[in-house]
């Protein structure tokens, strides 16, 4: 069986090198194929991104689609604008937190979710086909697609966003933004300024090479020095294509995607609107997170990490709220995929509602030490038949008797493995990380 060529989320490389012209028009096609004719087409800010967009769209419309195109717009946008079209299915074209050199392309189901494992399956076993390859089956004249241009598509997210909130106003908060040079730029501060907020953003302009670069939600430091500097309530920060968001309280210090969740899914049990107490994260959540969620009675699922193993386990249990450390925090009531905006208008609702500081709420939860190193690797397929690598795991976690955890697995976006463990004192934490990291970097280089 040939390779999938679907990762964690969506088909990504570096564009015009492993993420090619040929493979995005191939893909295109596939999307007409599997999906049907009209597809909802998004990107980010990438200099590649209007490049692949030309490849997919065009293949959309060899096959006889209709590419709904809404340009640089946040992925959670296109999941949304998807559905209320009653579209056939999305694309968005970002490979979200990457470097600039890197984009990927990621579909979604007529339903703004993001596609089963077995379907992406099916899906690239085609692109990589004989079929697939050839141009002797394509429609001529009246069967050719065209574009379709999607008027006022990021203005029906925001509204979207901004009814989630049900008439509630921010006016009074000081909020800082970092945009992160990314698709976020046009969308989260319009959104924060409508509904009253002092917006102060950063990295609102892009040039498509500076997507991600030294700036959002995967390098806080600019954020941080802008909180403190303009003595912000709260600051946030968006990855490339605005599907996650983390945050900064007024003292500086990180507020991630576990905070986030237990804030909110508590908010939403004392508001009576915590379907069955439970909230789902994955495994690589905070130890600390799983200790105090039991504590408050609720029922915690951890998954694969993915947003979308979240949503499927949402869906099968009913649940309303779940996410990820990183920031993907997805509300099923008001979307189906992780949604930076969404999220953040929603712990702002709560510090609105509540009268207390971020720095106050955090306090919900105390995170145990935790360590994650990403290993350059070439070879990281070979990790689960790499008997020393689980050898020095199983003695690392001899060593924490019971009280910690630790996490190795190959990253889905990225030619790396991830070596995460947690324990009771940093010291410790580091040590035990290194040791494997020392193991991995020698075996899979």
């Amino acid at each position: 069986m040939p390779q999938n060529i679907f990762g964690t989320d969506g088909v990504r490389g570096v564009a015009n090198a492993g993420l090619s012209c040929d493979l995005a028009f191939r893909l295109g096609r596939a999307a007409t194929k599997f999906l049907g004719p009209d597809i909802c087409v998004g990107r980010d800010t990438r200099l590649s991104g209007t490049m692949l967009e030309s490849a997919l769209t065009a293949g959309i419309m060899a096959e006889g689609g209709r590419p709904h195109c809404c340009g640089v717009i946040p992925t959670p946008a296109v999941a949304l604008l998807t559905v209320q079209n009653e579209l056939d299915g999305g694309i968005v074209i970002s490979a979200s937190h990457n470097p600039p050199e890197f984009n990927g392309i990621k579909f979604f189901s007529r339903k703004g979710m993001k596609l089963p494992d077995a379907v992406e399956e099916e899906i690239s076993a085609w692109v990589m086909s004989e079929e697939a390859m050839a141009a002797d089956t394509l429609p001529t004249g009246a069967g050719v697609g065209h574009i379709i241009k999607m008027k006022d598509a990021r203005k029906a997210y925001v509204d979207h966003a901004i009814d989630t909130l049900d008439g509630l106003r921010l006016d009074g908060l000081v909020v800082a933004v970092d945009c992160g040079h990314g698709a976020s730029c046009q969308t989260t501060p319009a959104a924060l300024q409508r509904l009253g907020a002092t917006v102060h953003a950063i990295n609102t302009d892009y040039c498509g090479t500076d997507i991600n670069v030294e700036c959002g939600s995967t390098h806080l430091e600019p954020l941080r020095e802008l909180v403190l500097r303009t003595h912000a309530d709260i600051g946030l920060a968006h990855d490339g294509d605005a599907d996650r968001v983390l945050f900064v309280d007024s003292e500086g210090n990180e507020i991630d995607g576990d905070y986030i969740l237990a804030i909110c899914g508590s908010d939403l049990a004392a508001r009576g609107k915590l379907a069955n107490s439970e909230i789902v994260s994955t495994v690589m959540c905070n130890l600390g997170f799983s200790i105090a969620m039991k504590e408050q009675g609720f029922e915690m699922v951890q998954t694969a990490v993915g947003d979308r193993y979240v949503l499927e386990r949402m869906l099968a249990d009913g649940a309303v709220i779940g996410g990820e450390q990183s920031g993907h925090i997805i509300f099923l009531e008001h979307n189906t995929t992780g949604d930076g905006l969404v999220t953040a208008l929603q712990l702002l609702a709560v510090l609105k509602r509540t009268g207390r500081t971020l720095t106050d709420l955090a306090g919900i939860m105390k995170k145990y030490p935790q360590v994650l190193v990403n290993v350059h690797s070439d070879n990281k397929a070979g990790l689960d038949d790499c008997q020393p690598i689980w050898d020095a795991v199983a003695a690392a976690e001899k060593e924490l008797d019971g009280r910690g955890r630790i996490l190795v697995r190959p990253s889905g976006t990225e030619p790396l493995v991830r070596v995460m463990a947690e324990a009771e004192t940093h010291e410790l934490t580091q040590r035990v990380v290194d040791d494997i990291v020392e193991v991995v970097k020698r075996e899979l280089p």
